[in-house]
């Protein structure tokens, strides 16, 4: 069981490293307010072929990294708890 704990640690604070770099290095997207008042249209190519882009890949991969850490901290919480 402390061979499972320890692997557990590493993973977590691997994925940890990982998710605060990618979170660090997303772009900001602000368009907020301005683009209600502007009527921004959200049908055009880039809209529809977003994920495909550089940066609609890091905002998936932080998503699921955020998955995985949630899971870990409730698997590791479970496994100190008993």
């Amino acid at each position: 069981m402390e061979i499972a704990k320890g692997i557990l640690i590493v993973v977590y604070f691997i994925v940890a490293i990982i998710l605060i770099i990618l979170t660090l290095i997303q772009s900001k997207e602000d368009a907020g307010l301005s683009s209600t008042i502007t009527g921004s249209s959200t049908s055009n190519f880039f809209e529809k072929n977003k994920g495909r882009t550089k940066e609609g890949k890091q905002k998936r991969w932080t998503i699921i990294l955020a998955i995985v850490f949630a899971i870990l901290t409730i698997a590791l919480g479970i496994i100190y708890m008993a």
